[in-house]
């Protein structure tokens, strides 16, 4: 599979950076400057560490797409693609003279995926968003948080790696549909409708029986007892909210009367009076170790996990037994350690073939391998500004 990126920040990129690992040939274009991300710091070595997150795999190839010489090429390379991934806002590549239409023309059973904030269609298509503007507009950030504490954010990118990975799948659907049929299509991803579709029993409530679900800060939604305790050398978490899990627990903590309680017997009633319970296993928790009660509830069979720090779980066994690390020798900044694939495979597992590129470190093979320029061409093109 040939795949042109014309992506750039998150989304776009991790899409194209999924089927790159799966063995596609994705060639990255960004300006001469570098896209806006490369100027993100943290820094390695005068390198954002921001950019080695998306880009393994691909060839870079740099080009100021509003050069006059541009359009040429860019027609040159969607004519090249099996997929174009693009996630500029609805209405830019149209501008630019590369519109699904004009691509079609190019390359008919051409795959568009254009991810974009709101959608391609909608009152708010044209709207600019980022990954926090995501979560505030399409209710996620709402839901989160201590209940009587402000709307917050995730910790993490998550709309735009949700919505990279809705791209991904948009993508191979497509992939099987036009070898089934010879068409290509758009496959049209937004952020907005990826977080929608993402607010589960809430969103259910909401629809089904009108109920607005509050903000339950760490605990479940629909089961208790289930919550971040606070041990004598730092939080664990502990879920035991089922009928089968809660006697389970009691048994640990030394409370078994707790378990024949008729208060407790149903989780509407341990949701009623889960500060109570929830005060017997903190006292419990607080006199122990992290270490001496993940061994009783292991023992016991009662789920819990440590609550892990990023530099606890980066090197944590089970981290490397996943191979959820990996590792490429840049020819340039030495060894690389990025965040490995989820997606494991049986026969065609994910691989790491190149590491993350510099601004126009492939452009010789892009432009003089793949389009076939001469020497020539490439120097007048660099001689313009255009590469």
């Amino acid at each position: 599979m040939k795949v042109l990126d014309l992506s750039r920040f998150i989304a776009g990129p991790l899409c194209a950076q999924i089927l790159a690992d799966f063995g596609a040939e994705v060639v990255k274009i960004e300006r001469p400057g570098g896209e806006d991300s490369r100027h993100h710091g943290p820094y390695h070595r005068d390198e954002s560490v921001y950019m080695f997150l998306y880009h393994r795999n691909k060839y870079d190839a740099s080009l100021d797409t509003r050069h006059p010489e541009a359009l040429g090429i860019l027609e040159r390379l969607i004519a090249w693609a099996d997929v174009v991934v693009e996630n500029y806002r609805p209405g830019t590549i149209e501008k630019m003279g590369i519109g699904y239409e004009r691509m079609k023309e190019l390359n008919p059973d051409i795959i568009l995926v254009s991810i974009s904030g709101f959608g391609q269609t909608g009152p708010d298509s044209r709207r600019a968003l980022f990954d926090a503007i995501s979560q505030a507009s399409s209710g996620l950030m709402d839901m989160t948080g201590e209940p009587d504490g402000k709307p917050t954010l995730s910790g993490t990118y998550i709309a735009d790696y949700t919505t990279g990975y809705q791209g991904a799948i948009g993508a191979l659907l497509a992939i099987l549909h036009r070898e089934r049929t010879g068409e290509g299509q758009l496959v049209d991803i937004a952020s907005f409708d990826t977080m929608f579709s993402a607010l589960g029993i809430r969103l259910m409530s909401q629809l089904m029986l009108g109920q607005d679900m509050p903000r339950s800060g760490s605990r479940d939604l629909l089961t208790a007892p289930v919550n971040v305790y606070e041990a004598a050398d730092g939080p664990i978490y502990i879920q035991a909210g089922t009928a089968s899990l809660f006697p389970k627990l009691c048994a640990v903590i030394g409370r078994p009367d707790l378990a024949e309680d008729p208060r407790f017997a149903r989780v509407e009633g341990r949701m009623t009076h889960q500060e109570f319970l929830e005060g017997e296993i903190g006292a419990w928790v607080a006199g122990r170790t992290r270490e001496v009660i993940a061994r009783a509830l292991e023992e016991a069979g009662v789920p819990y996990a440590k609550v892990a720090s990023v530099a606890e779980v980066a090197e944590s066994p089970q981290i490397a037994a996943r191979d959820m690390i990996v590792e490429s020798e840049h020819p340039e900044l030495g060894n690389i350690r990025m965040p490995g694939n989820p997606i494991k495979m049986e026969k065609t597992p994910p691989m790491v073939r190149k590491a993350p590129p510099r601004v126009g470190e492939d452009n010789s093979h892009v432009y003089g391998g793949i389009l076939g320029l001469s020497e020539a061409d490439m120097a007048q093109l660099r001689g313009s500004g255009a590469i």
